[in-house]
């Protein structure tokens, strides 16, 4: 096979075997070899525009219609730009799952302030980050569907779920403490178990938006109601005393 595109390579009845196809293969692969590799410094944005195209095609058709053409096709680019940053298919299914947790993240830090003076809305907001709310969310969870099943038999996407394991609930359990340490929460509520059934509960619900069986406002409301249940009421709380810092 030709080294340059991969064509077939008639063997010669004596002399060397051939490498490339044609001087046209020869000269690229020369050009290649002195022309330095650039250097790699984290995802690069040509990284993270075919990953997108990965997202969607996962989201649209499934994970089984993701391959390194279909990508390519789908990015304008060709199958060795592909390669060259992402290597063989299995890693490009695992870099890009890795970058859509990572860019996930990175928006809902900037929509999410983190003021624990108001917990309740606190959780609000996280929770509400598994809804459908924007072209983003829906597309991130049409794909996360396809990539979770996937990783039941592969381990190096498992690994990339696993990652941070419990870290969310661990961090709504907190919140809870907090709101308890506050008084603000009611009596007798089992803060880890509360902040499982709050996680698990809204990723199911997110789903069932997906899917249409529900509203991102139907949603909204049994949240707010959970947390209604929660949380004491403000009304019958006494006024706290501003201080200044």
């Amino acid at each position: 096979m030709c080294r340059v595109c991969g064509r077939a390579l008639s063997l010669p009845e004596r002399g060397r075997r051939p490498v490339y196809c044609s001087r046209a293969c020869q000269a690229k692969a020369y050009r290649a070899r002195r022309t330095p590799a650039p250097v790699a410094s984290g995802p690069s944005e040509r990284r993270t525009e075919i990953a997108r195209v990965v997202w969607q095609i996962a989201a649209e058709q499934g994970l089984d219609a993701v391959s390194m053409r279909s990508v390519a096709a789908a990015a304008g680019v060709s199958v060795r730009v592909v390669q060259y940053h992402f290597g063989t298919k299995h890693q490009l299914l695992v870099d890009s799952l890795e970058l859509l947790h990572r860019t996930n993240e990175q928006l809902a830090a900037g929509r999410i302030q983190a003021d624990l003076t108001d917990p309740k809305a606190l959780l609000g907001a996280i929770l509400e980050e598994f809804l459908p709310l924007d072209a983003h969310r829906r597309l991130s969870l049409r794909a996360l569907v396809g990539y979770y099943a996937r990783s039941l038999a592969d381990p190096a996407l498992a690994a990339v779920f696993l990652t941070g394991d419990r870290a969310l609930e661990d961090f709504v359990a907190l919140i809870l403490r907090y709101a308890e340490e506050q008084g603000l929460l009611r009596p007798g509520i089992h803060l880890a178990s509360t902040a499982d059934l709050l996680v698990a509960g809204v990723t199911g619900l997110g789903l069932d938006v997906v899917h249409g069986t529900r509203t991102a406002r139907d949603v909204r409301e049994i949240i707010a109601r959970q947390l209604d249940q929660l949380f004491r009421d403000a009304t019958g709380l006494p006024a706290k005393v501003a201080t200044r810092r």
